[in-house]
């Protein structure tokens, strides 16, 4: 079979030049303005190899602690996700074009860009004022801006589903809630699910990020080890954050080929 080429066309060439010079441009504005610099990573390499140095000598001395803590992330990180999950299904379905007239649509989805937009870190500050330090302003944090994460990947979802099972329940004489429960919500599942295990596995990295500021979990020690150069106790820190988070990657993977 031969295929042919498109025809040559000045105007397409122009308007790729064109948009391949405002890329261009774009990219080296933000090179200004990130203050890219490479050659600091060699200027500042004995940095770099002291940090590498301590690396290589873990300091397990308090271990247990770490994982006491590792399970404490874990912890903020299940319910920062459930609590999302149970925040973002109504909102997921607010936010949907075929579900939602636009005057309920509009502002949920701005709630849910708002959410969204701000970032975990700032509201565990937030709400440290409001409940103290420890976990459970960690894991509101987690809770609010997953919910802006998840209810917008809801909303996408129900926004890709096949409309005629939704019809023929509708045909039944169903009303709006029950075309919901039964032709929008089993089409959407096995994706909702997938999404929300994802996000769990996320929130584990963010609940340790958190922790850095007070909000609880491994990451208390974390910043104590940096900040204090304590290069070996880091190592150890990460390497379990890093192991866990390969857990629940491997155990949430078989769980999203059950569901798929």
């Amino acid at each position: 079979m031969n295929h042919q080429l498109p025809p040559f066309s000045w105007t397409n060439a122009l308007w790729h030049a064109g948009f391949l010079l405002a890329f261009a441009a774009l990219m080296a504005w933000a090179w200004h303005g990130a203050r890219l610099d490479p050659l600091l990573l060699l200027t500042n390499a004995g940095n770099s190899y002291e940090f590498a140095q301590g690396f290589l000598k873990p300091n397990f001395h308090d271990w247990r602690a770490y994982v006491d803590e590792i399970a404490v992330t874990l912890h903020m990180a299940l319910w920062g996700t459930v609590l999302a999950v149970v925040g973002a299904v109504p909102l997921g379905l607010l936010a949907a074009a075929n579900i939602a007239p636009w005057w309920v649509r509009q502002p949920a989805r701005r709630l849910l860009d708002a959410l969204r937009a701000i970032n975990e870190m700032v509201f565990a500050l937030f709400f440290m004022v409001a409940v103290g330090l420890g976990p459970f302003a960690g894991t509101l944090a987690l809770f609010v801006h997953t919910t802006g994460i998840l209810g917008k990947l809801f909303s996408e979802v129900v926004e890709s589903i096949d409309q005629r099972p939704v019809e023929g329940i509708r045909a039944t004489g169903a009303n709006r809630l029950e075309e919901i429960v039964y032709g929008v919500i089993p089409q959407v599942l096995p994706m909702w699910i997938s999404y929300a295990l994802y996000r769990f596995e996320s929130n584990v990295r963010s609940a340790s990020v958190v922790g850095m500021v007070g909000a609880g979990g491994i990451g208390y020690f974390l910043n104590e080890s940096v900040r204090s150069y304590d290069y070996g106790a880091t190592a150890v820190i990460m390497g379990l954050i890093v192991i866990t988070v390969v857990a629940i990657d491997v155990v949430s993977a078989q769980v999203r080929k059950a569901t798929l």
